[in-house]
C-alpha cells in the first residue's frame, strides 16, 4: 500500500497555517493560492477516476472555506495516487502554493 503521509501532512500543515492567518493575507493572496491548490488536485484526481471526461471545477466557497477545500481535494488525492514520485509531485505542489500564499 502506497504511503501518502508525506501528502497528508504537508496538506494539514498548509490548512492550519490558513486557519491561523489574519484575514488581510487571505484576502492578498493566501485563499486565492489555496483554492488554485484545490482545484488543481481536484482535476488531477477527476482525471484518474473519470479518464476522457471534462473535469469540473471546485467553486468557490470563500476564503473561510478553502482551508476545508484544499483538506477535501488532498484527501481525494491520496485515494487515487499510484506512485511515490506521484505522492512527492503532490508534495511539492502543496508546499509551491504554502510559499506562494506566504503562509
Amino acid at each position: 500500500m502506497l504511503d501518502t503521509t508525506p501528502l497528508t501532512k504537508a496538506v494539514d500543515h498548509f490548512a492550519d497555517r490558513l486557519r491561523a492567518a489574519p484575514q488581510s493575507r487571505l484576502q492578498r493572496s493566501a485563499a486565492a493560492e489555496a483554492l488554485a491548490l484545490a482545484r488543481e488536485f481536484s482535476r488531477w484526481v477527476q482525471r484518474v477516476e473519470e479518464p476522457g471526461t471534462e473535469p469540473r471545477e471546485m467553486p468557490d466557497a470563500g476564503m473561510f472555506a478553502v482551508a476545508d477545500q484544499i483538506l477535501v481535494a488532498a484527501h481525494d488525492l491520496a485515494l487515487v495516487l499510484k506512485s511515490d514520485d506521484e505522492v512527492a509531485e503532490a508534495v511539492r505542489r502543496v508546499e509551491e502554493a504554502r510559499q506562494r500564499a506566504g503562509v
